[in-house]
């Protein structure tokens, strides 16, 4: 009964207690902080503002100051001289503090970007070659393998070189975890900051992640302004060299790579997938909250008091309310003892008691919650089976789904990333490019019979399968495999699937060695 009021309804002689509460709203951002809405007196006080700069922001709030007589007015705080219009930065759809913290108290939202950020960059990056790197090795003769084998050691030795340059870019963290941190705001808040430092020489001497909640994007899009412990810091835009530090103190900015979700409303920011399930977000925190008071109640119910016939005194209302609210809540048993005035012969006195939705109401949401997990996943276009377990999904159905999430979610945003993460390797070298590693839909175990298959089939050579596990290459690796005459006819049975054998068993697979079945009837049908 936490949170509870007397209401006495004088005319009718009722006394009726109610009960609130109060927690997080997910429909509501005003309350959250956004550095750049501070007062233009107070961000003009920062750390990494030139006095030039500091007397232009001055000239600039003395402007929005100005009354219509020509005096300036005394105010020390105007809601329109905020950093938005001081640094000329673009205001957010959505408060980025406000969507941080969507991310931490939502469980099913909180595991989904978990999922698509261990299934994007988590799993690793490997370095593929090039174009260019695959046309010089096309140009040597299929019969000079002494050269052939010289250049796949040096490939192999740069690519080495080059794992070891990108990760020493971070002494603190590797680019995995760099990349796990930008995609984590990337899918929370809907937009990512990369930041690249530079050396004396004009070479990439550094990678970072900016948290996405004090970062804002010019309006000119000539660069970003971040605003943390009373500091203020200028990037410039990723291979932009000659852009001076509006600010004024810095000669060299760091530059800054934005990825962002893209969003028909906003040409400057991105917007994330969890905002269309909002209200299934608030639903599931609703139900979460009842759930919670019933059993810090020990499972009592909440309650209406009615008194009949009779008026009790305000000690009375107040020992009535302190019972409900400290001397039931959190017990197993209690008493409670209401003297009552006797019934005279016009008016008999009555007292209840009676329970508000006493019952589970259905189990305790348990099928709104679902259907609420569903619409937030839906909306991350995460399948169940990435989160938690799910009953009644079968091992076929679910490859199925991981299928799907790979084509559709996974590996689209792996080519967006990588795009923009290229041109960072091509100022190393041409040689190769990022790739992260994929979710993988096949086992060691059917991954080494597809090699075998084609490598009979004499559509890759050996070499290739070695370069894909990290092997060095091998002397005549590079040479198709020769099959003997025995070996390509049982190749043609196995390819033609002549082999009755074959057919039948092939027929009685179980769904994890294929496709999910339908559910029975639903199969196929004539028209």
């Amino acid at each position: 009964m936490s949170g509870s009021v007397v209401q006495d309804d004088q005319e009718n002689n009722e006394v009726h207690v109610v009960s609130s509460n109060d927690f997080f709203r997910f429909s509501s951002t005003e309350d959250y902080y956004d550095p750049f809405m501070e007062s233009g007196e107070k961000l003009n006080k920062y750390d990494g503002l030139s006095s030039n700069t500091k007397r232009r922001n001055t000239r600039t709030i003395q402007k929005f100051h100005q009354g219509t007589s020509g005096v300036r007015s005394k105010k020390i705080e105007d809601p329109d001289v905020t950093g938005y219009v001081m640094f000329e930065v673009v205001e957010p759809p959505y408060n980025m503090h406000y969507l941080s913290k969507v991310y931490e108290v939502s469980s099913p939202h909180h595991a989904a970007v978990d999922a698509k950020v261990s299934n994007i960059v988590g799993l690793g990056f490997d370095l593929i070659e090039s174009e260019e790197t695959k046309e010089k090795m096309e140009e040597i003769e299929d019969n000079d393998l002494e050269r052939l084998n010289f250049l796949r050691r040096k490939i192999s030795r740069a690519r080495s070189k080059l794992h070891r340059e990108i990760d020493d870019l971070n002494e603190d963290e590797s680019f995995t975890e760099t990349m796990k941190k930008i995609l984590t705001d990337y899918d929370a808040t809907g937009n990512g900051f990369l930041e690249i430092g530079r050396k004396i020489d004009g070479t990439v001497g550094y990678l970072g992640h900016i948290p996405s909640t004090n970062m804002r994007v010019r309006r000119n899009r000539d660069g970003f302004i971040q605003i943390v412990n009373n500091k203020i810091v200028f990037f410039r835009n990723y291979g932009d060299t000659s852009t001076p530090d509006p600010l004024g103190n810095d000669p060299r900015p760091n530059e800054v790579i934005h990825f962002k979700k893209y969003t028909p409303t906003n040409n400057y920011y991105g917007v994330p997938d969890i905002i269309p399930a909002l209200p299934a977000l608030a639903g599931d925190e609703f139900a979460s909250k009842f759930n919670l008071d019933y059993f810090e109640n020990k499972a009592v119910p909440r309650y209406i008091i009615v008194v009949k016939g009779a008026r009790l005194s305000d000690d009375s209302q107040r020992k009535l309310l302190e019972f409900f609210q400290t001397g039931l809540k959190g017990k197993n048993h209690r008493s409670l003892y209401i003297p009552l005035p006797a019934d005279d012969g016009n008016t008999k006195v009555e007292f209840k008691m009676e329970p508000v939705e006493a019952g589970v109401q259905d189990s305790s949401f348990r099928n709104y919650r679902v259907e609420n997990r569903d619409e937030i996943l839906m909306a991350h276009r995460v399948p169940v089976t990435k989160v938690s377990m799910s009953s009644g999904i079968s091992l076929a159905a679910a490859r199925d789904a991981d299928k799907n999430f790979r084509e559709q979610v996974t590996k689209p945003t792996q080519e967006y990333f990588e795009k923009k993460i290229n041109k960072i390797v091509r100022e190393f070298t041409d040689m190769f490019k990022l790739k992260f590693n994929e979710l993988s839909l096949t086992d060691e175990d059917t991954q080494s019979k597809i090699d075998e298959r084609y490598l009979r089939m004499q559509v890759i050579v050996p070499n290739e399968i070695r370069a894909r596990k990290g092997l060095p290459a091998l002397d005549g690796g590079d040479a198709p495999v020769v099959l003997t005459a025995r070996a390509a006819a049982e190749q043609n049975t196995q390819a033609t699937g002549n082999r009755r054998r074959d057919q039948e068993r092939q027929a009685n697979s179980p769904d994890n060695s294929g496709e999910a079945r339908n559910p029975q009837g639903e199969g196929r049908s004539a028209q």
